[in-house]
């Protein structure tokens, strides 16, 4: 492995990063920084926040393998590495088949894409796959750096663990609320995971596999299910529960802010300063 991680990162949605904010995670500590909701393939907000930071990391959780093809992807990323040696991890992933009507035999699809990237001569040390299942989280052991599960608990990291055995990266997304009263925390955590991941089957697959019951997963998610898929609390009781993951076999969390008003700034640096 190339990419120093650190052991905590930010996950946020592509049209939510800055400059700005980028200098601040990495002045707070944090290792890397997380670009979710499938940014597009020509990566350039990769490198814009690069080209604003100094020595934080950059990953993309994840590049859509069914939005932009491996050679285009592949291009961005001797690019970027070619400016900011290892300081980027390019994240793949097939996304969930609601997403696509092209959305067909996706374990395929993945084996294919990174027969493509191989041939582009994007190493595997320098990328990471989407994962849930056994059979996936597999295959992330074989052609990848590691794996990248989304909507995930301690007990999932802990299986993936065991699958993916010694020395291959295991990086997941926990999603937290920093606030004390377990009712407002919900009303918080809850639209973001009922919609739409509870009306995703592949994360309600791997919910199922965990023993979440259609009770758990009915009516945007039974309280319990939010408490273990938003941990809240203050900012120790949050971190216990990232450091729950790392526990259980993870390598790097990566954190996923929830707030009442769209400013997750002050609970990164409530967690900044327990976290470091």
């Amino acid at each position: 492995m190339t990419v120093n991680l650190g052991k905590y990162g930010i996950w946020q949605r592509a049209g939510r990063l800055n400059a700005e904010l980028a200098r601040e995670l990495e002045e707070l500590g944090y290792g890397t920084i997380w670009i979710g909701s499938s940014p597009p393939g020509d990566l350039r907000i990769v490198e814009d926040l690069l080209d604003a930071t100094s020595t934080i990391a950059v990953a993309t959780g994840i590049v859509n393998m069914w939005t932009d093809d491996a050679a285009t992807v592949a291009a961005s990323y001797h690019r970027i590495v070619a400016k900011y040696p290892d300081r980027f991890l390019l994240g793949v992933g097939i996304g969930h088949p609601e997403a696509t009507q092209e959305y067909q035999k996706p374990y395929g699809k993945i084996v294919s894409y990174l027969d493509e990237l191989d041939e582009a001569g994007v190493p595997t040390e320098d990328r990471l796959l989407a994962a849930l299942g056994p059979k996936v989280l597999r295959l992330a052991a074989e052609r990848t750096l590691g794996a990248h599960p989304y909507l995930t608990t301690p007990e999932h990291t802990r299986e993936a663990r065991e699958i993916l055995g010694a020395g291959t990266l295991l990086a997941p997304e926990q999603k937290v609320v920093l606030d004390t009263d377990p009712v407002r925390a919900r009303e918080i955590a809850r639209p973001t995971i009922a919609m739409p991941y509870l009306h995703l089957r592949n994360y309600l697959n791997n919910l199922r596999r965990l023993g979440w019951d259609d009770a758990d997963l009915a009516d945007g998610g039974s309280d319990r299910l939010i408490d273990a898929l938003a941990v809240h609390g203050d900012a120790q009781a949050v971190a216990r529960g990232l450091n729950a993951h790392l526990d259980a076999g993870a390598d790097h969390v990566c954190i996923q802010v929830l707030t009442a008003d769209d400013d997750p700034r002050p609970s990164y640096r409530a967690l900044a300063e327990v976290l470091f």
